[in-house]
């Protein structure tokens, strides 16, 4: 699944067809996960993956990464830039992260509930985006 999403939020202006052939990947992954067959219907198994259809994936990846660069810029709500920090600024990394665009992911102890917190999804989806995007300023706007 990290090879799918890799990058994807790039993939937002592809035609239909490329974004079937990715939805075919990704119904596969999930029916051999379910270890279904091919005539069942995807749409119970993706639901109880938690999976979104790949449109859905771009979508959600690149809302998340405008939220994050609002929040990095002081274009956010201050209650979601408080929960936002740049490794640079974290005095516990290594000094050669001080120039990255990276951000840090919280440690959370509930897989199920923490790890979909803001803070969290949120810088990773950002640290998962490629470093020219990350790196862009807000003069591009």
């Amino acid at each position: 699944m990290q090879r799918l999403d890799y990058g994807n939020a790039t993939l937002a202006g592809l035609p239909v067809f490329q974004h079937r052939r990715l939805q075919s990947l990704l119904n596969a992954a999930a029916r051999l996960i379910h270890r279904s067959s091919c005539q069942e219907c995807i749409t119970p198994l993706l639901r109880d993956l938690h999976w979104l259809r790949f449109p859905e994936r771009i979508d959600y990846k690149l809302a998340m990464a405008v939220l994050i660069f609002r929040c990095l810029y002081g274009l956010a709500p201050r209650y979601l830039s408080d929960h936002i920090q740049r490794v640079a600024s974290s005095n516990r990394r290594c000094l050669h992260l001080s120039s990255s665009s990276l951000l840090v992911v919280r440690r959370t102890r509930l897989t199920t509930v923490a790890d979909r917190a803001f803070p969290v999804a949120g810088s990773r989806v950002w640290n998962s985006l490629p470093c020219g995007i990350t790196s862009a300023s807000v003069y591009l706007l």
